[in-house]
């Protein structure tokens, strides 16, 4: 089966779209997104149709298990997200007191998390970005690097560079925190 020719292409995808959109929205529960990804396996198949080996299965398959790996790698980008934003809302939102607390607890972190949030205002953009997808988003510098768009190399240099400069300011502001660190 040739799959770089147009007219066979063409019958592959009336024949196999429906299963392939049907994977992908079994994972991800969204019609936009498992559209989505429906175009981005037919796009990689149109792209190198030598992928395929018939000898290893059938198209169908294929088709299927390639809309379930990316439907999975969305849902995980979007868990991620979702993760990064709730943290990043918890850090720079202001917290309303446990009535059970001590007030000199309550005055202490306050003022630390105040002071973490100014030193974090204070940094370059890509560096906060990068320090708070990694601390608070979870993400791994390969994960940082392809959200950013830019090296591995300058994703890990910004979160270095960034935990440097943040330790510097706060080795100041707050010795016992950097000191635990």
């Amino acid at each position: 089966m040739d799959l770089s020719d147009p007219i066979t292409f063409g019958r592959v995808y009336d024949e196999h779209r429906r299963g392939v959109h049907a994977t992908a929205y079994r994972v991800l529960g969204n019609q936009a997104q498992a559209q989505d990804v429906t175009q981005d396996v037919f796009l990689r198949v149109w792209r190198n149709p030598r992928k395929f080996d018939a000898g290893r299965g059938e198209l169908g398959s294929y088709l299927r298990m390639m809309a379930r790996s990316r439907a999975v790698d969305l849902w995980r980008e979007v868990q991620a997200s979702g993760r990064a934003s709730d943290r990043l809302e918890v850090v720079v939102s202001i917290d309303t007191p446990r009535h059970d607390e001590r007030p000199d607890h309550l005055a202490l972190a306050s003022a630390e998390r105040s002071t973490v949030r100014d030193a974090l205002r204070r940094l370059p953009d890509p560096q906060r970005e990068a320090l708070v997808l990694a601390y608070w988003g979870g993400l791994t510098a390969d994960q940082i690097a392809a959200q950013s768009g830019v090296p591995l190399g300058t994703a890990k240099s910004r979160i270095r560079l960034g935990l440097a400069r943040l330790r510097t300011e706060l080795g100041a502001a707050l010795p016992e925190l950097v000191a635990a660190a």
